[in-house]
């Protein structure tokens, strides 16, 4: 596999969270004006980006950080309950001997993520757990992490379910797998042309090694 460093988006990558984000959004919602989202409006959200997101359900941007920080603190009670993507957890462990390390990049806040790899005993697959709390800040990560190992471009991997991910890692060279079992519609991830595109977890070993 030429990938020596996988990196890994959680919300929705790894972690089955868009239930528990639905709900948790829903419930907090009123208190800052913002409207509810309804069920059946999950499909079009998917084909959108986050600024046109924010658009859509007109959140007031000088609202967002506050709204984000309140939803990431409300699921910390409930993370270590949500479920993996199904198929993620055998895929991990296949792939993780043929890399030399796994990560994970994040807007989720670290604690979270502890709570929820400790859950299902794959903590220890990962070498690092960083996180942002900016919507659009992974890129400047992603670069750092890439100095921090001294890796080659094309040695770096950014798995990620939403178009902000996709973004980011073209902004920081990075080469890009975006899953289709998450936030966006793989017609939204395939417009962007991501390096790779995965509909399933057991499809990644065979496409990553390309």
């Amino acid at each position: 596999m030429r990938y020596r460093t996988i990196i890994f988006d959680f919300d929705g990558t790894i972690a089955d969270t868009m239930e528990e984000g639905l709900t948790i959004f829903n419930r907090i919602a009123p208190e800052y004006g913002i409207r509810q989202i309804a069920r059946e409006e999950m499909m079009e959200l998917r084909h959108l980006s986050i600024n046109q997101l924010i658009d859509h359900l007109k959140i007031p941007k000088t609202k967002v950080p506050i709204f984000i920080a309140r939803g990431t603190m409300m699921m910390k009670g409930s993370v270590a309950r949500l479920p993996l993507i199904a198929g993620m957890q055998d895929m991990l462990l296949a792939l993780r001997p043929k890399v030399d390390r796994f990560g994970i990049l994040t807007s989720n806040a670290v604690a979270n993520v502890e709570l929820f790899l400790e859950s299902h005993g794959i903590r220890g697959l990962f070498d690092f757990i960083s996180s942002t709390s900016k919507l659009t800040g992974k890129s400047r990560y992603l670069k750092s992490i890439r100095r921090q190992y001294s890796l080659k471009l094309n040695e770096m991997l950014y798995v990620g379910d939403e178009l902000r991910d996709l973004k980011a890692a073209k902004k920081a060279g990075v080469p890009f797998a975006g899953v289709a079992w998450g936030f966006n519609s793989r017609e939204a991830l395939a417009k962007e042309d991501p390096e790779l595109l995965i509909d399933r977890p057991e499809d990644f070993i065979r496409l990553a090694g390309h």
